[in-house]
């Protein structure tokens, strides 16, 4: 019975063209043209060929370990590490460095990925997407910044689910990010607040369509009124698919900050937010971000003039009545005397609700003091007045000529 002999395609041509060499038909040197191999190398296989036949020409580690490959026991390690419950669901990538800064071993992440899926690991192989045409990156930091929240249950059951808002600069991909219990106007104006002060005021801020950024034409949102306060122009992408930066990076901060924070055991959004001021954010630009390098930073320092607390706030209008008094969510506020001149009734006040839940009421950009009643005002009659004595009641035939008071 003939035994099957493998070789690979290389092998083969390398067999054929030592035979035209054993026959007299090709000179070593011309072998070693063709196969692209040093004159001494076509020596060594013509002498394997004439001692073992074709299988001299058979590499000499078919069928073992490669000189090169990683040791039996730490392969091992490795796998048994990964099957404890809280690297289970770690994907490659994320697995190899941890094994590096956990347990000091030192394996490439695409050899991790296949003894994983050798040994029928989950979330070991990439998930094929469309292939979409890729929007070229902005030319300075600053110039375009995407944000956007998601939501998650981010602590896995040790806390509360809440939503991660997200801000990552559209040239070196550098993130900021925030926790909070929604994707709330409120909350979103305290991360926007927090992003100006580390960073300064972006050109322009791209967005999803959603209730806190969108209105219909010729309306704004209470974040739309501020962007425009300060100068921050907004953009409102039509798909998920034309902020893709931002959507893919919620995915890997779904897979990283989670794991992240399993292992430092948070479960609080104070915490999370700790966290990923302190150390995370920080780590993930340094490993993943674009240097900066070379490129303009056209974010703009906040002026004098713009007072944060005034302009991210919810802010509204009403008019005085001649009582001196406001009406807001049914509630009645008296404008109290001051330093200053009551204004007119039928003027219009400016009122704003600060992040801090405290209520401002303004006329221009002189703040009022008041009072909020517990019920409505009883309505206040004119005094008495005594007319004048030239008044025409007085004259002849007219009234009577009966002195008496009026109202004003």
């Amino acid at each position: 019975m003939a035994n099957n002999l493998v070789m690979s395609q290389k092998e083969r041509d390398h067999l054929v063209v030592i035979k035209q060499v054993v026959k007299g038909r090709l000179s070593a040197r011309e072998a070693g043209k063709i196969l692209k191999l040093t004159r001494r190398h076509i020596f060594r296989l013509l002498k394997r060929y004439h001692e073992a036949g074709d299988v001299g020409l058979i590499h000499r580690l078919r069928g073992q370990a490669s000189n090169r490959g990683y040791p039996v026991r730490l392969k091992a390690k490795s796998l048994e590490l990964y099957w404890r419950p809280e690297y289970r669901d770690y994907g490659p990538t994320l697995f190899s460095e941890v094994l590096a800064t956990n347990h000091n071993i030192l394996v490439d992440h695409e050899t991790v990925r296949r003894w994983l899926m050798a040994k029928g690991g989950t979330n070991v192989q990439r998930k094929k997407r469309p292939h979409r045409k890729k929007r070229p990156r902005r030319s300075a930091v600053g110039e375009l910044v995407q944000f956007d929240g998601s939501d998650h249950d981010w602590f896995e059951g040790r806390g509360p689910t809440c939503t991660m808002l997200h801000f990552i600069d559209d040239a070196t991909s550098r993130v900021f990010l925030r926790f909070a219990p929604s994707e709330n106007t409120a909350d979103c104006m305290r991360a926007f607040w927090a992003y100006i002060e580390r960073y300064g005021l972006p050109r322009c801020l791209y967005v999803d369509r959603g209730g806190v950024f969108w209105a219909e034409e010729g309306r704004l949102t209470e974040f739309g009124r501020a962007m425009a306060t300060l100068g921050v122009q907004m953009i409102f992408a039509n798909s998920s698919q034309a902020k893709g930066r931002v959507e893919r990076g919620n995915r890997t901060q779904q897979d990283r900050l989670i794991k992240a924070m399993r292992r430092a055991g948070i479960s609080t959004i104070a915490g999370g937010n700790r966290f990923v001021e302190r150390s995370y954010t920080e780590d993930h630009n340094t490993r993943f971000a674009l240097p900066s390098v070379g490129l303009a930073d056209v974010h703009r320092p906040l002026e004098k003039t713009f007072k944060l607390e005034q302009i991210l706030c919810f802010q509204t209008e009403r008019c005085l009545n001649h009582d001196f008094t406001i009406t807001l969510k049914g509630v009645y506020i008296q404008i109290l005397k001051g330093p200053y001149a009551l204004p007119r009734p039928t003027a219009y006040l400016t009122v704003r609700r600060y992040l801090d839940d405290t209520l401002h009421i303004f006329r221009g950009d002189e703040e009022l003091r008041y009072e909020i009643l517990p019920r409505k005002p009883a309505p206040r009659k004119p005094p008495l007045v005594m007319p004048a004595a030239n008044h025409p009641w007085f004259l002849k035939g007219v009234g009577k000529g009966i002195q008496k008071p009026w109202r004003r």
